[in-house]
């Protein structure tokens, strides 16, 4: 089939607008975006990262957690830093978040501390992506660059987190949880080694120990002997919503890979940790992270840039929340 040197050219045309488009999509977050109007953006947001961690190791993994809460409920917009209202219940006080984030006054202190030195610059999204970077580099990962351009959303809504997944799904539900915000099998996997530091409540995962198919029934996943000891931390009477375990046995407050060597064997705190080794294909990947430390915490840092591309604010969207629990009035 002949195509006219017109067609041609209009379909060269249309391949360049489409390859532009898709540049801007991406040019939009940019590495070292506050390099001019505001210097020193990135180390402001890593010392008091510092400072908190060195108050309290666990606000490291609370700030982990947080980035990726905030990325899968309206994308990455810092919506879950808002505080509810006589009117709206927030993200951070569903069921999802209200026990298990935290962090929330190290954003706080780095937001005041850029307010003053570079009034309305900096966005809350884009503190909450460079402490979380912080957070994994300063535990034992990596550094990595992370693109900003992220501009503040002013909607949170509880009923919304219904987008997080819950510790109790499969790794079918994880896959398809995860393919809705653009992230592969893969990357599930990956950055569920976000586990390898932080604390869980005893009630995210008690029924693997008392009522697992029902009955009085333990989940036959679960090895024994972490099992019994799950039950010394949690008994099964117990009314204490504030009973903690650590999520990964080893090293919980370092990231690294021991995460995966507990799901080996069988010591994957929740029902979606231990289920990566129901499938053959995520089963490989968690033997290979087990192996790869660094090649883990690479693909890690990969994936959270991707992960904190989701659905993001930029140009004139949104807006540079001055306090980043309240909306601008």
């Amino acid at each position: 089939m002949m195509i006219s040197s017109k067609k041609l050219t209009q379909l060269s045309v249309i391949c360049w607008v489409a390859v532009l488009f898709c540049q801007s999509v991406q040019s939009q977050l940019q590495v070292g975006f506050y390099r001019n109007s505001c210097r020193r953006a990135e180390l402001i947001v890593r010392n008091a990262v510092r400072d908190g961690i060195n108050k309290d190791r666990g606000v490291a993994a609370g700030l982990v957690r947080m980035h990726f809460h905030d990325c899968f409920v309206r994308g990455c917009e810092g919506s879950v830093l808002l505080d509810s209202t006589s009117s709206n219940t927030a993200e951070k006080d569903s069921p999802a978040n209200s026990n298990s984030l935290r962090g929330y006054e190290v954003v706080d202190d780095a937001k005041a501390k850029l307010e003053a030195e570079c009034r309305g610059v900096v966005s809350c999204a884009d503190i909450l992506a460079f402490a979380a970077r912080d957070s994994f580099d300063l535990t034992g990962g990596i550094s990595y660059d992370v693109p900003a351009g992220r501009r503040d959303g002013t909607v949170s809504l509880a009923a919304e987190t219904s987008d997080l997944p819950p510790p109790t799904f499969n790794v079918d539900q994880l896959t398809q949880n995860f393919a809705k915000k653009g992230l592969s099998q893969e990357e599930m996997v990956t950055l569920s080694g976000g586990h390898t530091i932080g604390r869980s409540h005893c009630s995210s995962f008690s029924n693997r120990l008392y009522n697992f198919s029902g009955a009085n029934s333990q989940d036959p996943s679960l090895d024994a002997t972490y099992a019994a000891s799950l039950k010394q931390k949690c008994p099964q009477a117990s009314t204490d919503p504030n009973l903690v375990v650590p999520m990964d046995t080893i090293t919980p407050t370092i990231s690294d890979v021991n995460y995966y060597r507990d799901i080996l064997a069988n010591r994957g705190l929740f029902t979606s940790d231990q289920t990566l080794l129901s499938n053959t294909a995520t089963a490989s990947q968690v033997n290979s992270n087990s192996r790869s430390p660094l090649g883990w915490k690479r693909k890690f840092a990969a994936a959270m840039v991707k992960m904190g591309r989701v659905e993001v604010l930029t140009g004139n969207a949104g807006e540079i929340r001055a306090n980043c629990r309240v909306i601008n009035s």
